[in-house]
C-alpha cells in the first residue's frame, strides 16, 4: 500500500498544520496572558489595601508622636518651673554652712564678751 500525494496538496497540509499549531499556540498565549493580568490586578489590589492599611498606621503613629511631644513639652515646662523655684524653696548646703559658721562666731564673740565681764564683776584683770 503506497500513499501518493501530490506536492501541492502536501504543501497545503503542511501549511494547514503549521497555522492550527499557530493559531493554538496564539490561543495559549492569549490564555496566559488572560491569567497574568488577573495576577497582576489581583496583586495591585491587595498592595492597595496594604497601602491603605499602612497609611492608617503611620498617621495614627504620627498623632501619637505628636501627644508625646507635647507631654514632653509640658514636663519640660514643669521641670524648668521646678528648677526656677527650687533656690526659693530649700535652702542649700553651702547656705546652710555658710550661716552656721556666723552665728558660731556670734556665739563665740558673745561667749568672749561674757568672760570679759564675769572677769571685770570678779575683780580680775582680763
Amino acid at each position: 500500500m503506497t500513499l501518493q500525494i501530490e506536492f501541492t496538496w502536501l504543501v497545503g497540509l503542511l501549511i494547514a498544520f503549521f497555522g492550527a499549531a499557530a493559531g493554538i499556540g496564539k490561543l495559549l498565549l492569549a490564555q496566559h496572558q488572560k491569567h497574568q493580568d488577573a495576577k497582576f490586578a489581583a496583586l495591585e489590589r491587595a498592595g492597595q489595601g496594604m497601602q491603605a492599611s499602612l497609611h492608617k498606621r503611620l498617621d495614627g503613629i504620627e498623632i501619637s508622636q505628636k501627644e508625646e511631644s507635647v507631654r514632653v513639652q509640658k514636663l519640660e515646662r514643669e521641670f524648668l518651673v521646678f528648677k526656677a523655684e527650687l533656690p526659693m524653696t530649700y535652702l542649700q548646703r553651702t547656705d546652710h554652712i555658710r550661716s552656721e559658721s556666723v552665728t558660731q562666731a556670734r556665739l563665740d564673740a558673745i561667749a568672749g564678751q561674757l568672760t570679759n565681764v564675769q572677769m571685770l564683776i570678779g575683780g580680775q584683770k582680763p
